[in-house]
């Protein structure tokens, strides 16, 4: 398959797989939410690609409209004591933010690379 900038590919696609945002094959990251220098598989230099704090403010506003959406609900419904929302919302606020922020920022920088941002 011949490199080309121009295919469609769909960047939400990408973005969820983490993948290069020029074939969707090889891995965006080189580490948990570090940006790997360039594609494995075809070389595409990622310098040039920054998120910036747009994923942070998506994850932010997202994340926790349904984390305090399930603590009030927790709370209301079965008011259990608060060492339990301590030890069951921390580590689930914690893993989703995570989770998200990868997905969020390969979509947004595979959105900027498509639109040659």
């Amino acid at each position: 398959m011949p490199l080309d900038d121009k295919a469609e590919i769909s960047p939400f696609r990408t973005g969820l797989a983490c993948a290069c945002p020029r074939r969707g094959e090889g891995k965006l990251y080189s580490g948990l939410l570090d940006v790997a220098p360039k594609c494995t598989v075809c070389g595409l230099d990622y310098a040039g690609h920054d998120a910036g704090d747009g994923p942070a403010v998506f994850v932010i506003l997202i994340l926790g409209f349904v984390m305090v959406g399930l603590a009030a609900w927790l709370e209301l419904t079965f008011h259990p004591p608060l060492c339990l929302h301590a030890v069951l919302w921390f580590p689930l606020i914690l893993m989703g933010s995570v989770g998200l922020l990868r997905v969020f920022k390969a979509t947004l920088i595979a959105l900027q690379f498509r639109h040659q941002a």
